[in-house]
């Protein structure tokens, strides 16, 4: 059986995902944290776009703000996000329920409170697909044990009637995994999806991810902490930090030729298994500034170990074109040290 259809772009070129100056201000006891700062990037049809950077850097917030999930007496959100050309910021909550699903579909970050717990899976998996089609329970039972079957839960004939106390945490991953598959989205976000998963298993969601990008088109926004992830499956990569892109660019030119002190730094972090065994892994000094008193210039400018501009303490560095890569693609960056090592 296959799953509810929603409508498509006219033009298959067109991007899924059209974000512009996206900024997300929270009421806090302290003061108000500006947690997202002016992101902009595009998501296009069967591409993959990796978000890294620190925790606290506003990687979640961002995609839970273009889902409207975020609290709406506590925060602010102004921007553009076009989805297949609609905008999610200014869209009717009758319209983003609608939009959620088929049109995006998230994997949220904790598997242990994304789940009813007095539902069970089948029951969860089913209620989806049924909002978004004509669907009998009959057939939404099949298509939901199929579903289980596709992210490798054992059993999915017996596990459609569990409930999420009787799996494990990286069983429940898989329902979540599958509860934003199950509509075919046309852009998915996932959010530290495998992080819950061995190898083997994440293996076996990437091919799934890879094989619905490749039949319907879909975008991904893949947010993680695991760069050997980024490398395996990103066709783009965007580095936050504070809040803001401090840069981006096909996964090549960030992985290989990284142009931002922090994105640098991050790479510098990862182990070496050719390195000396008593070689200690090098680390980015200080903690990340707090969204309520985020520095005047550029935001890593406190933690930096270059410092190679005196501009950086109190302007900020806007996120400029360093060079082209594949495809013509643009590689920007938001420093201006790469500028006076380049002189």
């Amino acid at each position: 059986m296959s799953a509810p259809s929603f409508e498509k772009p006219a033009t298959a070129a067109a991007p899924v995902l059209e974000v512009e100056d996206l900024r997300v201000d929270l009421r806090t006891p302290r003061g108000t944290a500006h947690v997202v700062n002016g992101l902009s990037y595009t998501v296009g049809p069967g591409e993959t776009v990796a978000v890294v950077g620190e925790s606290g850097s506003g990687k979640s917030v961002s995609v839970l703000a273009l889902l409207g999930l975020l609290p709406a007496r506590t925060a602010t959100v102004t921007g553009r996000a076009l989805l297949q050309g609609e905008d999610l910021l200014t869209m009717a909550p009758e319209r983003l329920r609608q939009v959620r699903g088929p049109g995006a579909g998230m994997v949220f970050q904790d598997p242990m409170t994304s789940l009813n717990p007095v539902l069970t899976v089948g029951r969860q998996l089913t209620e989806g697909l049924r909002a978004h089609g004509p669907v009998s329970k009959a057939a939404a039972r099949a298509r939901a044990v199929e579903l289980l079957g596709e992210v490798g839960l054992p059993d999915p004939g017996r596990a459609v009637g569990r409930y999420p106390h009787e799996l494990s945490g990286g069983m429940r991953q898989r329902v979540v995994i599958a509860m934003a598959l199950a509509n075919s989205p046309a852009l998915l976000i996932a959010d530290e999806a495998t992080t819950a998963l061995d190898v083997t298993v994440q293996a076996q969601i990437l091919d799934l991810v890879e094989r619905l990008q490749s039949e319907h088109g879909t975008g991904v926004i893949w947010i993680t902490h695991d760069l050997g992830v980024v490398a395996g499956i990103a066709d783009r990569v965007l580095v936050m930090y504070g809040g803001r892109c401090v840069e981006d660019g096909t996964v090549d030119d960030v992985l290989e030729r990284p142009v931002h002190p922090y994105t640098r730094g991050l790479l510098g972090a990862l182990p070496d298994l050719a390195a000396d065994p008593d070689e200690d892994l090098a680390t980015i000094a200080g903690t990340p500034p707090a969204p309520t008193d985020l520095p005047a210039g550029c935001v890593f400018w406190p933690r930096c170990p270059v410092r190679g501009d005196a501009r950086c303490e109190t302007e900020q560095p806007p996120l400029a074109v360093v060079g082209r890569g594949g495809a013509g693609l643009p590689h920007r960056a938001a420093t201006w040290c790469a500028e006076r090592e380049a002189s």
